[in-house]
């Protein structure tokens, strides 16, 4: 009985271990070149040709250059509602899982001149905020988690080329977009005592600093 319990149970498993290695092609393959141009061409209609943003009523972020571990940590906590704004969250949830690294990779390798359009008065005092902080406020140095280029490291975004307008409306408005789900928390949770700390002039300076870095 053990004999023919063997050759019965042997065929079988090797059918299953089968069609797990096909169900895993079948994932790494989930999306044709045309698919992915498709969605990229999609972005690029608000965040620009060159992912470098845009400058309208309600600006747009630059995405060119981001750390692709934040960009999709991003995406999912748009799809995740971790993060609130009503017309990402429909770009992001009927993304393939499987093409958010390609999108990130691609974003992360664009490198536009930053757009401007700052008041430059403003520049020296952003640059000494990014990089001493300010102590009196407990808001400690950007540069700390962001880096002394502001180009970001891993989980922690790339501002450097950020729109300035856009900075200081996620500034303003942390709280009620980001966070939104306390029983998942993420690294948004570093930023929201600094938000909250920062007067809205330091922030326009800070966002007018970071908007004209390369």
């Amino acid at each position: 009985m053990r004999i023919i319990w063997l050759r019965v149970a042997l065929p079988t498993a090797v059918l299953a271990i089968g069609f797990a290695a096909q169900a895993r092609a079948q994932n790494t393959a989930a999306f044709s070149d045309r698919d992915f141009q498709a969605k990229l061409q999609y972005c690029k209609t608000c965040h620009g040709l060159s992912g470098q943003g845009f400058c309208g009523s309600s600006p747009m972020p630059r995405l060119a250059g981001q750390q692709p571990e934040y960009f999709e940590n991003q995406l999912r906590a748009f799809i995740e509602r971790r993060r609130e704004n009503k017309f990402m969250y429909g770009v992001a949830h009927v993304l393939n899982p499987t093409m958010l690294p390609t999108l990130a990779a691609h974003f992360r390798d664009l490198n536009p001149k930053p757009l401007g359009g700052a008041p430059r008065d403003l520049v020296a005092r952003g640059q000494t905020i990014y990089e001493q902080g300010i102590p009196d406020a407990n808001v400690p140095p950007c540069r700390s988690c962001h880096g002394p280029d502001a180009k970001g490291n891993a989980v922690f975004p790339r501002l450097a080329g950020q729109l300035n307008d856009y900075i200081v409306r996620k500034l303003v408005n942390w709280d009620k977009e980001r966070g939104q789900d306390p029983k998942n928390p993420d690294t948004s949770a570093i930023m929201a005592p600094v938000a909250h700390s920062l007067t809205d002039a330091q922030m326009a300076a800070v966002a007018a600093y970071l908007s004209y870095l390369e």
